[in-house]
């Protein structure tokens, strides 16, 4: 039994085929079917259970592949502390979430200040972060709705208001404030089933014993203030992309209601190596969001925005 048998196996399992897991390990299929049959043979068990071509990780497999994973990240964490130690490298870092679009910043300070780490980047569903983080895809998911589990532990960036947008030649464009009972009627833009806008929309309704009306779903969030803006419904929008939108024909609302807040946290797997690239990324997300507004605090009325298009 090595070290490769055992990457192998793992990859197997997660993937729960044969096919797919050559292709994440860049090698022919043969050569890890070998490999799990002597693995089998070593162990004196199956690992799976085979039904034609399909494979299914049996009782066996799952409780070797518990130790296997706790074995390869504590000899995967040994590596990246022991090249930290030696300064052997600039190390590298992959973030997930939601959307990208209100990263861009920080991502482009940290690879200005460390020119040499590599960063990788997912979008991906709070379901996706959860077994991104389970297998240690990712360092850092940084998610706008709670992420638990095992081992788990979150930082807050940030906690900030969401704010009704509506076209700037809509009936409510007027108003600074507005009830989600007025919003009943009203045709809204949103994200599918599992991000936080969704979420967050369901639950507004919900308390009002109401579904709201879609016209429109996504998986890009970033699109909405576009949509909205040409006509074609309304939808909420985080306090922070306001600035970025100052020249979006919109107009901002607040909501008459005390939880239509989100709140954006740094989530990685404490039981992990923090690498020197990882802790350096997280003090700068921290800085980066330290003085930006907070719900609760003094903030600017929303208004009404004039102009082309612009970036959430």
């Amino acid at each position: 039994m090595d070290l490769l048998s055992l990457r192998y196996f793992r990859a197997v399992a997660r993937r729960e085929h044969i096919s797919r897991a050559a292709e994440e390990l860049r090698v022919a299929q043969p050569s890890v079917s070998r490999t799990i049959a002597r693995l089998e043979a070593e162990l004196g068990v199956p690992l799976f259970d085979r039904h034609g071509r399909a494979i299914r990780l049996n009782r066996y497999g799952a409780a070797f592949l518990t130790r296997v994973e706790r074995a390869l990240d504590e000899l995967d964490d040994a590596r990246r502390e022991m090249a930290d130690a030696a300064g052997l490298d600039d190390g590298g870092i992959a973030v997930a979430a939601e959307t990208l679009l209100p990263l861009t910043e920080l991502l482009a300070g940290y690879r200005a200040a460390y020119p040499g780490v590599t960063v990788r980047c997912f979008q991906s569903t709070p379901h996706v972060m959860r077994e991104q983080l389970r297998a240690r895809e990712v360092d850092f998911c940084i998610a706008s709705q709670p992420l638990s589990g095992p081992g788990l532990g979150a930082v807050r960036l940030l906690h900030e208001e969401v704010l009704l947008v509506v076209p700037a030649s809509h009936p409510l464009a007027g108003r600074e404030r507005v009830t989600v009972a007025a919003l009943a009627e009203e045709p809204f833009i949103t994200t599918r089933p599992g991000h936080w806008q969704r979420a967050l929309l369901e639950r507004l309704f919900t308390s009002i014993g109401r579904r709201p009306v879609i016209s429109c779903e996504g998986d890009e969030p970033g699109a909405t203030h576009f949509l909205v803006a040409a006509g074609l419904g309304i939808g909420l929008m985080p306090s922070l992309a306001r600035a970025d939108l100052a020249s979006v024909p919109l107009a901002w609302l607040h909501l008459d209601t005390p939880d239509c807040v989100r709140t954006l946290s740094l989530v990685r797997r404490e039981d992990s190596y923090l690498t020197l690239a990882a802790a350096r990324f997280r003090d700068l997300a921290v800085a980066h969001f330290t003085g930006r507004p907070q719900h609760g605090e003094p903030a600017r009325e929303p208004r009404r925005s004039e102009g082309p298009a612009g970036v959430a």
